[in-house]
């Protein structure tokens, strides 16, 4: 697995064209380390799975590229739409019903898990204007790592590239579930 700091990263050329084409790989978000992939490319989100040892069957979260993307997406009243437009970016998944089933991202319900973070990584992610993977960097199960020092040698074995931003946070995204209603899943 290729180290990147963070600083290089975002002036990367490089770093962005593997990103789009499928690479898996680790970033900082604005709560934990993220791993990640283009959402669109199956072989990759099956690298994911593999990574954390997760079963395919369960959903990932998506960063998405911006609040207009789920306006037009999802289904989302006038006032919860309010409520995300005062959210995000932020440390926040909201999950919602997709208009149209996502493979890898909508559960059997045609829900999904929407993030917008607050991280200049995650900015030039949303940039490209396709969704991306997002799941803590941990072994299904096991507690989140904070440093891309700590990821598991397991999983390093299934990354291309990591972006290492030093230390972050412990706590992972507060969870809010707009599907019937209002409901916090995670705060």
């Amino acid at each position: 697995m290729k180290v990147v700091k963070l600083h290089d990263a975002l002036k990367s050329r490089e770093i962005t064209e593997a990103i789009v084409k499928g690479s898996v790989f680790v970033y900082p978000t604005d709560t934990l380390y993220g791993i990640g992939c283009n959402a669109e490319n199956a072989e990759a989100v099956k690298r994911v799975c593999e990574a954390k040892q997760r079963p395919p069957d369960k959903p990932f979260s998506v960063i998405v590229p911006s609040k207009d993307w789920i306006r037009e997406n999802t289904v989302i009243s006038k006032e919860n739409m309010e409520f995300v437009n005062n959210l995000l970016p932020g440390p926040y998944t909201i999950i919602l019903k997709a208009k149209k089933a996502i493979p890898f991202v909508t559960s059997k319900e045609k829900t999904m898990g929407l993030r917008i973070p607050r991280n200049e990584f995650c900015d030039l992610i949303r940039e490209q204007g396709i969704l991306f993977v997002t799941t803590s960097v941990n072994l299904s199960e096991d507690e989140p790592v904070t440093s891309v020092k700590d990821i598991p040698a397991q999983m390093k074995e299934r990354v291309d590239f990591a972006i290492d931003a030093g230390e972050l946070g412990r706590y992972g995204s507060r969870v809010f579930d707009l599907t019937k209603g209002f409901e916090i899943v995670r705060f």
